[in-house]
């Protein structure tokens, strides 16, 4: 757009951080007029440009508050890199669809409102991938006219790779026959590098070296309940007898009886007692 190319440049750094992925900016997909389009929220780019990221910039306005960040945010929105727009309802079927967005003609900032991206940001990065991928594909197309040693050293290179994803088979292999005979030998079985398929780093991936194949246990719903309810009752026993003995008073707990005591009949008549006078 024009209006993006007579911007200042200190314009264009904000627009370039707040496209970029160092900015945190939560980044959400809309459909504008048949075309999918990013948008997002102005709290978020406010959060955006308080960060410690945006402070570490170098020619750009600093930012101490909520309303230095609506004022700068307000300028961005003048040279068009993003546009105030209206959401709607899902596009499609699926609430998760893209939701249809609309050009609001009056364009202000303010956080509630939603915003649709119209700059793609800095392209250096798609150039530069473009170009290496073109590199590499000739380099291929070429590799006859490579040099000897060069062709020899990819040749041990490949060599070696291929060695390394034969040996991760054979271990994964030689691992499960192992377990199977463990099963029927030692129950419940013993793993050589249990943690071969975990989601770990390379290294803990083959420790330990062995373990055995017991299921971890996993406590259940009720004794979770039960813990709980056992810690509110103490603790609103302790919560009594400090509130007793902050008062000087003294403290009668409540004991529950394990089986209810059994009811006495009470039975109507004159019952007789016997006297002694004082003045006898």
């Amino acid at each position: 757009m024009e209006q993006q190319q007579k911007a200042p440049a200190e314009i264009k750094k904000i627009a370039d951080f707040l496209r970029s992925g160092g900015a945190g900016l939560k980044i959400r997909v809309g459909a504008l007029n048949g075309k999918r389009v990013d948008y997002f929220k102005g709290k978020s780019a406010v959060k955006a440009l308080l960060s410690p990221a945006y402070g570490k910039l170098k020619g750009v306005p600093k930012v101490e508050s909520e309303e230095q960040a609506q004022t700068l945010l307000q300028a961005v929105n003048a040279f068009a890199f993003f546009l105030r727009v209206q959401r709607g309802q899902p596009t499609g079927s699926s609430s998760s669809s893209p939701k249809a967005l609309q050009i609001i003609q009056e364009q202000m900032f303010g956080p509630k409102e939603y915003y649709a991206w119209f700059y793609e940001g800095s392209q250096w990065t798609t150039y530069a991938g473009g170009i290496l991928m073109v590199v590499i594909m000739l380099a291929g197309v070429m590799f006859p006219l490579w040099p000897p040693i060069m062709r020899l050293g990819v040749y041990y290179l490949s060599m070696g790779m291929l060695g390394l994803i034969g040996l991760f088979f054979a271990i994964a292999i030689v691992r499960l026959i192992f377990y199977i005979i463990t099963v029927v030998v030692a129950s419940p079985g013993i793993w050589i590098f249990p943690q071969l398929f975990a989601d770990v780093g390379f290294v803990d991936s083959f420790i330990p070296l062995w373990e055995w194949d017991v299921a971890k246990k996993k406590k259940s719903k009720k004794s979770k309940e039960g813990a709980s309810s056992k810690k509110e009752k103490s603790s609103k026993g302790k919560s009594k007898v400090e509130a007793s003995t902050s008062n000087g008073g003294a403290y009668i707990e409540e004991v529950e009886e394990d089986a209810p005591a059994p009811t006495l009949r009470r039975t109507r008549g004159a019952v007789l007692e016997e006297v002694e006078d004082d003045d006898a």
